[in-house]
């Protein structure tokens, strides 16, 4: 792969010529602890979208607060990291990534989940940890292929019934939030591994009254047999 790393402790800006590497397929710009980087990229030039066969794009550990329309157009894209910036919300040219596998959002500003996200069909891992979201879209749903949700540390006071439909879910972290009690259907997400990996379905920290939490600590069987009974009553 043709690849491309920009550090240095001198950099202040990016190089406008590397904008015209148009066969480069993995650039990476983010700053590293123990290179001691300076330069913190505030804007993406939107010349971005002219890098058209990109497959990997890292970000994470700028000061970015806006991300250009022009990222839609780098169809190609399968890996994007923007955690640990100043995002508040991202362009609805976003959605338009469609080989689009994994997406790093942690430690951003975001309130909540950008609906373009959830045109991400072949999206399969997804990171918005360390945000201010407090509620998901029922659109979710949409993001079939999905296997790792990562949504500790929000603001979240629920979840849609529709986040149930996404069977192929190995990995859903919700800790921390402010759940009081999960979606009729949660029980339904069979592949959420408990046994031996308990951390895959993290609910620590959310006040859970329905389910309590040690109904949740039985895994969907329990889940599903805790709402059954309440349909008995």
């Amino acid at each position: 792969k043709k690849k491309l790393k920009i550090s240095g402790r001198e950099l202040l800006s990016v190089p406008m010529q590397v904008f015209g590497l148009d066969q480069l397929q993995v650039l990476e710009m983010s700053p590293e602890r123990e290179s001691c980087l300076r330069y913190r990229m505030e804007l993406l030039p939107q010349e971005i979208g002219s890098l058209r066969n990109l497959t990997c794009l890292y970000l994470d550990s700028n000061n970015l607060k806006k991300i250009p329309a022009e990222i839609g157009t780098l169809s190609h894209l399968e890996r994007l990291t923007l955690s640990n910036n100043s995002l508040s919300s991202l362009p609805a040219e976003i959605g338009a990534l469609q080989r689009l596998r994994s997406l790093h959002l942690a430690n951003n500003s975001l309130t909540e989940l950008p609906a373009p996200l959830c045109q991400l069909r072949s999206l399969t891992f997804l990171d918005v940890s360390d945000n201010k979201i407090d509620t998901i879209p029922s659109s979710i749903r949409h993001l079939e292929k999905l296997e790792t949700l990562l949504l500790l540390f929000n603001s979240l006071e629920g979840l849609p019934e529709d986040i149930c439909l996404l069977r192929n879910l190995h990995t859903l972290w919700v800790g921390n939030n402010h759940l009081r009690s999960l979606p009729a259907a949660f029980g339904e997400l069979v592949n959420l591994d408990w046994g031996y990996n308990y951390c895959s379905c993290n609910f620590e920290g959310n006040p859970l009254e329905s389910p309590p939490p040690e109904v949740c600590s039985r895994g969907p069987k329990g889940i599903r047999d805790y709402f059954s009974s309440l349909h008995r009553i």
